[in-house]
């Protein structure tokens, strides 16, 4: 049975919202100045914004939530393909990276 009302209220650490901050600034640097990601910039500008602010929780609208983490999603497949055909140093680089996003999926994003 599907849920009728969703809770788009977050309540992120201190570390979450900095490696959030931080992936949606490099999301917004990669799809700067190209007009078809305009929906997908708005959307991450509003995220940072939120996250940027003293509240402890975050409130998202659904389209935020829903683009957070699809592109979430495909940033922690990307760095399961590339741990498997790198070599040591950079597959531990890689790996805490993606034992973080899994975690904010895991705590925050799991239907």
């Amino acid at each position: 049975m599907k849920k009728l009302f969703t809770n788009y209220n977050f309540e992120f650490n201190k570390n979450e919202k900095k490696i959030l901050k931080t992936f949606c600034n490099q999301n917004l640097k990669q799809m700067q100045g190209d007009n078809k990601y305009f929906g997908e910039i708005k959307a991450f500008n509003s995220i940072l914004d939120k996250l940027s602010s003293d509240s402890e929780t975050v409130k998202l609208t659904k389209d935020e939530r829903t683009r957070l983490k699809f592109s979430i999603e495909n940033n922690v497949s990307f760095l399961e393909k590339e741990i498997k055909k790198s070599w040591f140093f950079k597959k531990w680089l890689y790996r805490s990276m993606l034992v973080q996003y899994e975690s904010i999926l895991d705590n925050h994003f799991k239907d």
